[in-house]
């Protein structure tokens, strides 16, 4: 649940916690200072300063030019905030690094020759940042609404007749044209990002019990899901078309299809915490997937013919997504190899319940699954350890070898006379025959299981690679979820073709 292969914080299932580093004596606080002044620089250089004010500079120019539009661009503006944002994260991460480790908020980098002391919890900052992107950016899409239709003063320069005709009546004056739908969907959408960064600081203040916050991002997700029941409603799911003559075009699930909608709501968050251990990890897999979230939404925009029925649900994508970016891009800056701050279980949450507020809102929930496939996969391997079926040992990220620099899979050591129940010693010969372990047994006695490696897909990814340098394994990582993402994309709109009628690109199959 770290952002790095980081300090060291009570057992967790994901196996890697980090908690505030214990006072130390004060020959080696100067050394842990030490460490992390060589680590952390607080001040931007110039060449920084001078590249991030001309980026704001520039993105507030671009801002401000789109109220003279008669639509208010917000497309452009939500561009043009997510530059602001970044360098507002950027600024802030580099400035208040200090003070998160003098307030004790900090862990140590295990998985270097010397382990520094990194400030943790950055993805507050990031979250906060982008809240109030996302605030100030509001008014953005109503522009027309607020400004256009009503002349900037509501109904006030409405002059109604002396005799008020029936129609006008019933139909209220200029208010009733006011998308409030479309209003709720972002404020509901800002309630549940607020509750889920909570939840993220609280875990990373006080360690919060893995049983204990699991399934509160279903709390959270709750406005999200009464704006899709106001506003939309659909519970039905289209039946491929081999099945059609028996079950008819529609099946409609009803309240299943809201639990389907929670449990998105509780894995999302969950499975980006779960997938961590190196440096960097967290972001760029969470960077990988809004961006290919922001290429789905713009094969719906460009489209033909325009606008697409799914336009606004694709567009409010956009707007969510291009501030996450933003305020990610500037966090990986810092917390890649090696790694000058921790990002915390806040940015796992958070980046996890973005997603689930653009795929619930957006309407493409099913797409989201598609491209968390790894995470799926991750969970899905790691779930004998998370539920206690294996013993999970109290980090489980990959192992530093000192001498070689490289990671190699960390294992959970199994005594004499502790050994596995013998279905558990059959499903893990199992796994190691598959190659999807690495067991070593007695020599002396093979029926006696020595070591197993952890189940993550990290620790499985250096089963089959073998020992690998920290940052050549988050590259590899990253690059794997991208091309499953981009065939999980493939599939969603072109290989479902072959069982379903239509793709809602409009593209027809059969």
């Amino acid at each position: 649940m770290t952002s790095s292969a980081s300090s060291t914080r009570a057992a967790s299932p994901n196996g890697h916690g980090h908690a505030p580093t214990p006072p130390l004596p004060p020959t080696t606080l100067k050394q842990e200072n030490a460490a992390l002044a060589a680590g952390i620089p607080s001040v931007l250089s110039n060449s920084e300063t001078y590249s991030l004010l001309a980026l704001t500079v520039a993105c507030a120019t671009v801002l401000g030019n789109t109220v003279r539009r008669d639509d208010g661009a917000p497309l452009t503006a939500s561009l043009a905030l997510s530059g602001i944002a970044f360098a507002a994260t950027y600024a802030m991460i580099r400035w208040l690094g200090p003070s998160f480790v003098r307030a004790g908020i900090k862990g140590a980098d295990l998985n270097k020759v010397q382990r520094r002391t990194l400030p943790e919890c950055m993805g507050a900052v990031c979250a906060v940042v982008y809240l109030l992107a996302i605030i100030v950016f509001i008014p953005m899409p109503f522009y027309k609404d607020i400004v256009a239709a009503t002349s900037g003063g509501g109904n006030r320069d409405v002059v109604l007749p002396e005799i008020v005709p029936a129609a006008h009546v019933e139909q209220g004056r200029l208010l009733h044209r006011f998308p409030h739908s479309k209003l709720a969907s972002f404020l509901s959408a800002i309630i549940s990002l607020q509750s889920i960064t909570l939840l993220g600081i609280g875990d990373d203040l006080f360690d919060i019990r893995w049983r204990h916050k699991f399934v509160i991002p279903a709390f959270a997700a709750i406005p999200l899901l009464v704006v899709y029941f106001v506003d939309f409603g659909v519970t039905s799911v289209v039946v491929p078309t081999p099945l059609q003559p028996y079950l008819g075009e529609l099946v409609e699930l009803g309240p299943l299809y809201y639990l389907y909608m929670t449990a998105v709501a509780i894995f999302s968050p969950n499975s980006i915490n779960i997938l961590a251990g190196i440096n960097g990890i967290e972001v760029a897999q969470s960077v990988v997937v809004a961006a290919l979230l922001v290429f789905n939404d713009a094969l719906y925009l460009l489209a033909g013919p325009y606008p697409h029925p799914a336009t606004d649900s694709h567009l409010f994508s956009l707007y969510f997504l291009l501030p996450f970016l933003g305020v990610s891009l500037a966090l990986l800056v810092h917390n890649w190899f090696p790694a000058r701050v921790f990002v915390g279980d806040t940015y796992c949450y958070f980046a996890g319940m973005v997603f689930v507020v653009v795929s619930i809102l957006g309407h493409f929930s099913k797409t989201l699954v598609l491209l968390l496939l790894p995470q799926i996969a991750n969970f899905i391997y790691s779930a004998p350890q998370i539920f206690g079926l294996i013993p999970c040992p109290r980090h489980r990220m990959p192992r530093f070898h000192a001498r070689t620099g490289l990671l190699e899979p960390s294992v959970t050591a199994w005594l004499p006379d502790r050994q596995p129940k013998p279905p558990i010693v059959w499903a893990l010969r199992l796994l190691a025959r598959l190659h999807l372990l690495r067991m070593t047994t007695d020599p002396k006695n093979p029926e006696i299981i020595q070591e197993t490696t952890n189940m993550t897909l990290l620790n499985l990814w250096l089963v089959w690679r073998g020992p690998l340098r920290e940052d050549r394994l988050a590259i590899e990582i990253v690059v794997m979820q991208t091309l499953v993402g981009l065939f999980g994309l493939f599939v969603r709109h072109r290989l479902a073709l072959l069982i379903f009628k239509e793709d809602n690109l409009g593209a027809v199959g059969y």
